[in-house]
C-alpha cells in the first residue's frame, strides 16, 4: 500500500528498498488497485497476501492477461 504508486515503483525498480522485490529481482508492476479509504486498501492488501499463488495469478490475469508492466510508460 502506498500514497504514491509511481514513487514506490521507482524505489523498487531502482532497488532502493530491501525486501521481497529486491530479493527476487522483480521489476514489473502487473496489478494495482485504488481505494478512497486507507482502511479498505489495507484490508484488501492483507486479504490478497493471504491468498494462495494460483488465486493471485487469477486476479492478475483477470485485468492484465499479458502481464504487461503497467508502469512501463512512467519515468523511473
Amino acid at each position: 500500500m502506498t500514497n504514491s504508486l509511481e514513487r514506490r515503483v521507482s524505489e523498487h525498480k531502482n532497488r532502493l528498498l530491501p525486501g521481497f522485490t529486491s530479493k527476487y529481482n522483480l521489476a514489473r508492476l502487473v496489478y494495482c488497485d485504488t481505494f478512497a479509504d486507507i482502511r479498505e486498501a489495507i484490508a484488501c492488501e492483507k486479504q490478497i497476501k493471504g491468498w494462495l499463488r494460483h488465486k493471485k495469478i487469477a486476479l492478475i490475469e483477470s485485468v492484465n492477461p499479458a502481464w504487461k508492466d503497467l508502469s512501463q510508460e512512467w519515468q523511473h
